[in-house]
């Protein structure tokens, strides 16, 4: 393929090491790049290279479609099509990388735990001072779509380019709406999150661009990695049970309250890994045995949902 299909993974911090095993567990590890370490191929993937930047950049590289896929945060995702017409397609929520966006408010405000005293302070701030309230953070839409379905309104903006929890120590802000995952820096930085204040709660995504250019070659590269990606996915819940092919009627029977995660297959079942034990123990209890359990590393379907929803908005159709 003269042109691969590329896809931005995170260059540093917690975010790319958990992308790196995620990587892993599907069998798709990049090999180490030339161009300074900045692109690489995924041999076990035709077709696919790897590009590494900021997780913030990602965003910008699949919006501008200078990557076709992307792994970053939902909270970046969600900013960037709150600011504007969709440029990206969130495709699979990844199960790491999760944190909480939150509004919060230094913790002296004792009777300030939630929206409604929060706006009932912007009131108060505005009346005292003639101005607004300030709210510093880096997530201007998600915050202003959020305060709207709250009512509140006696508040502006105050985009924050450094450490957004240290604003209101700075006298810059009096709130803020950060991105937390313990709470320990707002907690260190005298804040607190409002009881109902949670904005998103994010985590990595898979996400494709609407704006690359998207060739027949790279849809179906496209195909393969999200069907690998999902596969994985489904194997981490299922087990393989397996027994004597001379037992199978008799198996199939004791097993017919379990539900089947595939086809039925002579002398084994897939199963929910949840269930495993308590199928193991109808298997000896119907005479049974012996019967072995394998946990596959993948559990393909024939379509992905996926990747259908990308090429419905592509308007592409199934390649």
């Amino acid at each position: 393929m003269s042109a691969p299909l590329v896809l931005a993974l995170p260059s540093k911090g917690r975010l790319k090491d958990q992308t790196e095993a995620w990587l892993a567990g599907c069998g798709l590890s990049p090999a180490p790049g030339s161009d300074r370490g900045y692109r690489a191929e995924i041999p076990a993937l035709a077709g696919l290279e790897a590009q590494f930047a900021s997780a913030a950049d990602i965003v910008g590289l699949l919006a501008a479609g200078e990557a076709h896929l992307g792994v970053t945060g939902e909270d970046l995702i969600a900013e960037a099509a709150g600011a504007g017409a969709p440029t990206t397609l969130a495709l699979a929520r990844l199960g790491f990388g999760r944190a909480d966006l939150v509004v919060a408010a230094p913790r002296s405000w004792i009777d300030v735990t939630a929206m409604a005293d929060l706006d009932e302070v912007a009131h108060l701030h505005h009346a005292r001072t003639h101005g607004r309230l300030r709210v510093a953070t880096k997530y201007p839409a998600l915050t202003r779509a959020f305060f709207s379905r709250h009512g509140l309104s006696d508040y502006r903006i105050v985009e924050s380019g450094g450490a957004t929890e240290g604003a209101p120590a700075a006298g810059l802000a009096e709130a803020i709406v950060d991105i937390t995952t313990t709470g320990a820096t707002l907690g260190a930085n005298g804040l607190r999150a409002l009881s109902d204040g949670v904005i998103l709660r994010s985590q990595a995504q898979l996400a494709a661009s609407l704006t690359a250019p998207w060739s027949a070659e790279r849809l179906e590269a496209c195909q393969r990695l999200v069907l690998i990606v999902e596969a994985a996915e489904r194997a981490g819940g299922a087990a393989s049970l397996s027994w004597p092919a001379e037992q199978d009627a008799k198996a199939q029977q004791a097993l017919g309250s379990f539900a089947c995660l595939g086809a039925a297959r002579a002398g084994g079942m897939l199963v929910a890994r949840t269930d495993v034990f308590a199928a193991a123990e109808a298997l000896r209890a119907a005479g049974v045995g012996p019967v072995s359990v394998i946990r596959p590393d993948y559990v393909f379907e024939t379509a992905g949902a996926a990747f259908d929803r990308l090429a419905g908005a592509i308007g592409a159709g199934r390649r």
